[in-house]
């Protein structure tokens, strides 16, 4: 991995460190906030995430609410499990984003 890359990890993982509980940001407004091309890419770092304490990438949705089927701590369920657990609101299998977006 080259220097810019290691930049961009320590850019999201700071980034996503932020988000308070209870509250969710999308991987798209974290790749415009960093001026990052690709949401895509935002995930696949966070799917390479060994810090999930400190970097809670659970706090992370898709663009509509849905979450990770592939987070890499237990899939969907487990994603739901800890942002009910932290008062996330969701509407059936989507976070309401109404009520729990976190603007970065």
């Amino acid at each position: 991995m080259n220097q810019q890359d290691l930049d961009i990890k320590k850019r999201i993982y700071r980034l996503v460190s932020l988000i308070p509980k209870g509250k969710v940001t999308s991987y798209g407004r974290i790749a415009k906030k960093l001026g990052i091309k690709s949401p895509r890419l935002v995930g696949r770092i966070l799917h390479e995430n060994t810090d999930p304490k400190n970097i809670p990438c659970h706090r992370v949705v898709h663009s509509d609410g849905s979450l990770a089927k592939n987070y890499a701590f237990g899939g969907a369920p487990e994603q739901n499990r800890k942002l009910k657990k932290e008062g996330v609101i969701l509407k059936g299998i989507k976070v309401d984003l109404q009520l729990s977006l976190y603007k970065v």
